[in-house]
């Protein structure tokens, strides 16, 4: 069970995705849920690495072993949500029941006219989450994805909406230019979204509890919200069955200032904290982890040497420290 999730390859060709999609946009969310059976047995049955990367996680965080019911049951619910993207990207709110928590947090950063990061995880839908584009059109929000990873799932829904897709900041640049588009879109006032569970190979990592082990966690969005000293928000879009959602926005932090002499010892508090929040959550809503690899890899959870993005905010955050003390 591979601990490099980037090596996963796809679960569908493009012809796989291409014939949900039509069936979903044509023949309506009832007939495309009634297709998420055969693909969940086609997971189930054919795609060891993830059964049982399902099943190891599912004994972390059931009260009880995991049978192969609660696997399907895990399959079938990241498979229920790569449908809905289908729907919540080409604007077809109506058909969901999406409870938003939080929702207050968001409209005093849109009052004040500052920007912020928002992060968020594999634990859900993160595409649950751009509807706030589609709410508030007012309300600029570019998300941070690899194009690179799932390229045929990526490029044909973000085909659905074009405005979507051109808001999105590619994390397969290199680092200097990921950081500098950051900065651009919060001094213009945007939300900037990313995830923050998984470390890339050759990424800067650092260890926390989660579910009983350490696993590993990128160090480059701390960094880099320490760099830019702006609002942190934590959020979750929780899949709750049917056609229910539970958008969850939390506040963490004003605006992170890390010295540079303390930098590891306060990144690794802050990985703890966050780390602390995604097992609540993960708890609240067990099938809704769609890491589907060894997650708590023990190599993985060694650190890394910086990666250029970690290197650029970094050197960012080492500027402003040498302004504030010359000041």
């Amino acid at each position: 069970m591979s601990a490099d999730w980037t090596q996963r390859p796809e679960g569908g060709s493009w012809f796989a995705i291409r014939l949900i999609r039509n069936i979903a946009r044509h023949g309506g969310r009832a007939l495309g849920r009634a297709c998420l059976y055969p693909i969940t047995a086609y997971f189930l049955c054919v795609r060891g690495p993830e059964r049982r990367a399902s099943r190891a996680y599912l004994a972390r965080v059931l009260p009880r072993p995991p049978s192969w019911r609660d696997v399907a049951r895990h399959l079938h619910t990241f498979a229920a949500t790569i449908l809905d993207r289908v729907f919540l990207l080409d604007g077809q709110l109506q058909r969901f029941d999406i409870r938003v928590d939080g929702l207050d947090l968001l409209r005093a950063q849109f009052e004040r006219g500052q920007g912020a990061l928002i992060f968020g995880s594999h634990l859900g839908s993160f595409d649950a989450l751009r509807v706030l584009v589609l709410t508030r059109p007012e309300v600029q929000v570019r998300v941070v994805l690899d194009k690179t990873h799932n390229p045929a799932l990526t490029q044909l829904l973000d085909a659905l909406n074009p405005q979507l897709a051109r808001s999105v900041i590619d994390a397969g640049q290199d680092g200097p230019s990921v950081v500098l588009a950051i900065k651009q879109a919060i001094d213009e006032g945007a939300l900037v979204a990313l995830l923050v569970d998984r470390v890339h190979p050759g990424e800067a990592g650092v260890p926390a509890p989660l579910l009983g082990d350490p696993a590993p966690f990128p160090t480059a969005p701390w960094l880099i919200a320490a760099a830019l000293q702006v609002p942190v928000l934590l959020a979750f879009g929780l899949y709750r069955g049917g056609n229910r959602y539970e958008l969850v926005f939390e506040p963490f932090s004003d605006g992170l200032m890390i010295e540079r002499s303390q930098r590891r010892e306060a990144v690794a508090a802050l990985v703890r904290r966050y780390a602390t929040r995604l097992q609540h959550h993960a708890r609240r809503a067990p099938y809704n982890w769609f890491n589907f690899y060894d997650f708590w890899h023990v190599d993985d959870a060694a650190p890394h040497e910086p990666s250029r993005t970690d290197a650029a905010a970094g050197a960012v955050a080492g500027r402003r420290a040498a302004v504030r003390r010359s000041a």
